[in-house]
């Protein structure tokens, strides 16, 4: 059995899923249905949960929605003070973004600053009808003009205090921990 992340869980496997099901229905309810729909899962805990709210989806609407995975190393603006991050493949749909909405999917939002990369990385893809933001933790503390569409929990945090994902599909386990 995996060992727990230290400090406080703030959500366990159930209430994860608890909020994937309610995110992939208020996308499926915003959206009007799954048509021109795409998921983009952030690398590397968006991606899983991407998925997840994919397969939400298609057991309520009955049809397969579009998953794809991206990467935004190169278009964060803290490569300068942190340069040694791992790049990842980005991965897009068959037929592209364009004119499609996008949902980013994240795991936690805190500056704003990895979203706005990964809109930066959007312009070089395409141009989507729509963008929408789903996470699974809002910590606050924004630097940015950026509010996410789909929340799992907002958690209150301190700057100082770091939450941590794990995900069954990375990490062996599904928890959310605060220290």
């Amino acid at each position: 059995m995996p060992a727990t992340a230290p400090g406080r869980t703030v959500l366990d496997g159930r209430d994860i899923a608890r909020a994937m099901t309610r995110i992939s229905h208020e996308i499926l309810e915003r959206n009007k249905g799954a048509t021109d729909l795409i998921l983009l899962g952030l690398h590397t805990r968006g991606v899983p949960l991407a998925r997840r709210i994919a397969d939400g989806i298609a057991g309520v609407e009955g049809v397969p929605v579009a998953v794809g995975e991206l990467d935004v190393t190169m278009y964060r603006d803290d490569l300068r003070s942190q340069p040694t991050r791992r790049a990842h493949k980005t991965q897009l749909p068959a037929g592209g973004i364009d004119g499609k909405v996008v949902v980013l999917v994240d795991d936690v939002l805190f500056s704003g600053r990895t979203i706005r990369a990964a809109l930066d990385a959007l312009a070089d893809l395409g141009r989507p009808a729509a963008v929408r933001l789903a996470v699974l933790v809002d910590r606050g503390h924004r630097e940015l003009p950026i509010r996410a569409d789909h929340v799992g929990k907002n958690l209150p945090s301190a700057r100082s205090e770091r939450v941590s994902v794990r995900l069954a599909e990375v990490d062996g386990t599904d928890e959310v921990t605060i220290s």
